[in-house]
């Protein structure tokens, strides 16, 4: 049993949507230290372009600018990358929104927004890139890692209900698309992450010495936390773990 190699991405390929800030960047760096080409998205160009510059100086770091919330921009994505790659190691559908907003007066837009792109783009962008996922899948699996949540597992008292409602069925879609992609030695699995500092969780970002209180572990999430789950079920490591969610917390969902 050679342990060495169990962790490495060398020579693989990584789309990571999202990929410009919080956790989709947490991912990225990772990535780019374990020696995978990494390609990231995000709906604002500038962003993400300034982002895949920084992390270029870790490695191979591309800039796809798309909006994966829409089919059109998702299938744009899938050609942009094609233009550099002619198969795909490695999926992380990271992108998503949330919406808050009291039970009375919770907005059909602040549903469709947070639903369309949580749960239906990760569904679709895998779909469109099932065939480079294949095609990469010969003396390794092809991994795809959908990014969830711990609101998708227990409840919160902020009034998300579509965020909550998306992230639940984003992890049952990972037990049902695994089933199904197995067959093609693609391995699909998701992380249920906790608070971690980003632009959706402010409250960790802004507030974590208030908020590590309430977490087992004394204290939020940090970039090597995120980024060794990915790393994990990425590479050779996660090899068996196929259809399951990685709960990474600080063992915040087991105090709730």
């Amino acid at each position: 049993m050679d342990t060495t190699r169990l962790f490495s991405l060398e020579g693989r390929s990584a789309l990571v949507t999202g990929g410009s800030r919080g956790i989709g960047r947490m991912i990225s760096e990772g990535f780019l230290a374990q020696g995978a080409r990494v390609y990231i998205s995000a709906r604002k160009a500038d962003a993400c372009d300034q982002t895949a510059k920084e992390l270029s100086a870790f490695g191979h770091c591309v800039s796809l600018p798309a909006d994966v919330s829409t089919l059109e921009g998702t299938h744009a994505l899938v050609a942009a990358y094609a233009a550099h790659e002619r198969t795909l190691d490695i999926l992380v559908n990271n992108a998503g929104a949330a919406w808050g907003a009291p039970y009375d007066e919770f907005p059909e837009s602040g549903w469709d927004k947070v639903v369309d792109l949580n749960l239906k783009s990760p569904f679709f962008l895998t779909q469109a890139l099932t065939p480079m996922l294949k095609a990469a899948a010969t003396d390794h699996l092809a991994k795809v890692i959908n990014i969830a949540s711990i609101d998708g597992i227990s409840v919160n008292p902020q009034e998300t209900y579509s965020y909550a409602a998306s992230k639940a069925g984003l992890i049952h879609l990972t037990r049902r698309m695994a089933l199904r992609l197995a067959r093609d030695r693609i391995v699909v699995s998701a992380i249920a992450p906790g608070a971690f500092a980003s632009s959706m969780n402010k409250e960790a970002r802004d507030h974590g010495d208030e908020i590590k209180g309430r977490i087992p572990a004394g204290r939020i999430g940090e970039p090597e936390d995120m980024a060794a789950a990915a790393i994990y079920l990425a590479s050779r490591a996660g090899d068996y773990v196929m259809g399951s969610t990685l709960v990474v917390d600080g063992g915040v969902t087991h105090a709730r």
